[in-house]
């Protein structure tokens, strides 16, 4: 199971996300938007809203829907 370190908020729907091993990596969230869990997550203050919640996954600020780090790790490119 991959750890999250920090994760970052981007522009365009992005995360940076920077990994216990060190890697760092940007995760396009943009294709979860048409999922109805995450279509509130396209207004750019909510999205920006991105909470790091103790490795494992990031979620959103009053909303519940949130993304393993597994899952940030295999969509992502390298930073």
């Amino acid at each position: 199971m991959r750890t999250l370190i920090d994760i970052k908020p981007l522009n365009n729907y992005r995360l940076k996300c920077l990994f216990i091993d060190g890697t760092e990596k940007i995760a396009d969230i943009k294709p979860f938007l048409d999922k109805e869990a995450f279509r509130p997550l396209a207004d750019p203050p909510i999205f920006a809203s991105t909470l790091y919640n103790g490795g494992y996954f990031v979620s959103w600020k009053d909303w519940e829907v949130d993304v393993s780090a597994d899952t940030l790790w295999h969509i992502s490119a390298k930073a």
